[in-house]
């Protein structure tokens, strides 16, 4: 199983259809709210290469995106893969 990390906002509608993207497929991951722990934005901005959106995501330490490129990989039928 992969170890997936989502940087979030509570009222971030993006951040909203990740989560259920994911809880659709049944998979555990972390849920990082930037906005209730702050001090993990500067890490989410490093990790994601200077991108300061949310959601950010990251799949076993790789960097994915946000909303939009998570839904694009499971269009393309690689997300399955990817999340084990």
């Amino acid at each position: 199983m992969a170890t997936i990390e989502l940087y979030t906002k509570d009222y971030c509608p993006f951040c909203k259809r990740a989560v259920a993207l994911l809880n659709d497929k049944g998979v555990s991951f972390s849920n990082i709210d930037i906005q209730l722990q702050p001090e993990h934005r500067d890490i989410m901005i490093t990790r994601a290469n200077g991108k300061t959106t949310v959601p950010q995501i990251f799949i076993d330490a790789e960097h994915i995106g946000g909303c939009d490129d998570l839904f694009a990989l499971d269009r393309q039928g690689k997300l399955d893969a990817l999340i084990g």
